[in-house]
């Protein structure tokens, strides 16, 4: 797999861009539950990102009463498909991010999908059964902002449903020298990873099919972090551009391996 078209040094630039686009959204109001308008667009090949709707559970309509599998949407997909864009050949949809349901038979076209919030996720008996469906067909998931903390057993919740996916389902460390690191950009150590708001380092893991690390990796789980968040915010200034940068290249890696494997 090649390496960018641009120096990764182009991200420090492209924030301007995730500004731009930050900036013809509107603020999302503060207030009771509500759920965010979807716009989907039809499957025409191109690279989309998917996000995966859940129901959610006690507690995860804390972020601007938005449910779980909301949060960051679609401010953060927004702003990595437009670095995408910029730095690889893949030509995502920009400004165009799906929201599926684990038993949506379209989820079947978008081969990478992406879910938030795992500590608040619920669901059927005949979404986990579409849902295995979706990974042994071959599709792939990013896992990504839960924990064990602010009163979430985010890890416990998580099995428990992965459980009723794949049962037996195994979990596996990943280092910075497994492959998916360096998919498209070089990340050679795991200390380089910023932490938004998580106490501790934050843990890679990964699942394969049947268990076996020598097989199809289905699955990769950011736990005890928010990579997104970085994506979410990257334009307002938060935190230094630096780790932003670090959290977009996490970002197109997935996609990239994903796309690739």
């Amino acid at each position: 797999m090649g390496r960018a078209r641009r120096p990764v040094s182009v991200l420090l630039v492209l924030l301007c861009l995730a500004t731009i686009a930050w900036a013809q959204r509107r603020r999302r109001p503060r207030g009771p539950i509500q759920e965010p308008a979807i716009h989907n667009i039809p499957y025409d090949g191109r690279f989309t990102f998917a996000r995966l709707k859940f129901t959610t559970g006690p507690g995860g309509y804390y972020y601007f009463g938005l449910p779980a599998w909301a949060h960051g949407y679609p401010r953060a997909e927004d702003n990595l498909t437009r670095i995408m864009d910029e730095v690889t050949a893949l030509e995502p949809h920009v400004d165009a991010a799906n929201v599926l349901a684990l038993d949506d038979p379209e989820l079947d076209k978008f081969p990478v999908a992406y879910m938030t919030e795992a500590g608040y996720w619920t669901m059927t008996d005949e979404e986990a059964a579409a849902f295995r469906a979706y990974l042994l067909k071959g599709g792939f998931v990013i896992f990504d902002d839960f924990r064990d903390d602010f009163g979430n057993a985010g890890w416990m919740n998580f099995d428990a449903q992965m459980q009723r996916v794949l049962p037996g389902v195994r979990y596996f460390d990943l280092s910075p020298s497994d492959p998916i690191f360096h998919a498209f950009f070089d990340i050679d150590s795991f200390d380089i990873v910023p932490q938004y708001y998580d106490r501790g380092a934050p843990v890679f893991k990964a699942v394969y099919e049947n268990n076996d690390p020598s097989k199809r990796m289905m699955a990769v789980v950011n736990f005890n972090t928010d990579i997104s968040n970085f994506w979410e915010f990257s334009a307002l200034g938060y935190r230094p551009v630096e780790e932003s940068n670090e959290a977009y290249k996490l970002g197109v890696n997935y996609v990239m391996y994903a796309m690739t494997h």
